[in-house]
């Protein structure tokens, strides 16, 4: 069965959305209102909706890190992570954590990094060789 993600969330600004979305992320927009707007993450769809983003907190723990709960996560291939990784260098992004290995050499090794939309919802990409690794133990 192929099945697609939908998740619909708060930004306090649709412009600066379609500027970090579409602009940075590189997502391609979809449908839209004056109150939302859907774009083509990676493959599943997102519908922004004007309002006030969800509360988090840092409690999430990444190696000696605390990172953002609840966040968005998307996993790519790591050729396709580390180009997102320069755009979002280039585009000047604030890091919740900098890009970085994970687990080298053993199952299940990954590059991640989190970040924050305009609106501060958190979002963490991974990054793995192959796709069929993701569930390594």
């Amino acid at each position: 069965m192929k099945a697609l993600f939908h998740l619909a969330y708060h930004v306090t600004d649709l412009d600066a959305a379609r500027r970090f979305y579409g602009g940075v992320l590189g997502c391609r927009e979809g449908r839209s209102t004056e109150t939302w707007v859907d774009f083509d993450f990676f493959g599943h769809q997102i519908s922004l909706h004007l309002g006030e983003p969800f509360k988090t907190s840092d409690t999430g723990r990444v190696g000696d890190k605390l990172v953002p709960m609840p966040h968005l996560g998307l996993v790519l291939q790591r050729a396709d992570w580390q180009a997102l990784a320069e755009r979002l260098r280039a585009a000047g992004t604030d890091f919740v954590l900098e890009p970085q290995l994970r687990f080298k050499g053993q199952p299940g090794e990954q590059w991640t990094m989190f970040f924050r939309d305009p609106s501060g919802n958190p979002i963490e990409v991974k990054g793995f060789e192959s796709l069929d690794e993701i569930y390594d133990t």
